[in-house]
């Protein structure tokens, strides 16, 4: 597996057959990780194909495995960056991380997708808005 990423909240690894392996830790491990479960299910049912599809789902050990996104993007304007994160809103999820390490490229058509979501609002999550985004 190739790593990607290695930090307090998360360990993100690309396995050789391209699905990416993302395992929580740190503070509030456990809430981010049913957070991100229930944002990519919430964006799977609403049709959203720019984002990553849950595959696997590991309570346990607060593992996820989802499809690929594509590969990370240098370099984007502030205007298609702010399109992108726009576009989501039409699926009932705001991204409350809208950097430009959260969007990746996918070759195969051409398409800017959104990764990342444990600090995502649900912003119609039954039960009004749910967001695990800190506050100050």
């Amino acid at each position: 597996m190739h790593e990607m990423k290695d930090t307090a909240r998360a360990l993100v690894r690309i396995g050789y057959d391209g699905r990416v392996h993302k395992t929580f830790r740190g503070h509030q491990a456990r809430e981010r990780f049913d957070h991100e479960v229930r944002v990519l299910r919430h964006l799977e049912a609403k049709g959203c194909t720019f984002v990553p599809r849950l595959l696997e789902i590991d309570p346990d050990s607060l593992k996820i495995i989802t499809t690929n996104c594509g590969t990370r993007v240098d370099h984007l304007s502030v205007e298609r960056q702010a399109e992108v994160f726009a576009e989501l809103e039409q699926f009932g999820v705001r991204h409350e991380d809208r950097e430009l390490r959260n969007i990746t490229y996918r070759t195969s058509d051409g398409r800017f997708c959104v990764i990342d979501f444990e600090f995502a609002t649900l912003l119609d999550g039954g039960g009004g808005t749910v967001s695990l985004k800190p506050t100050g």
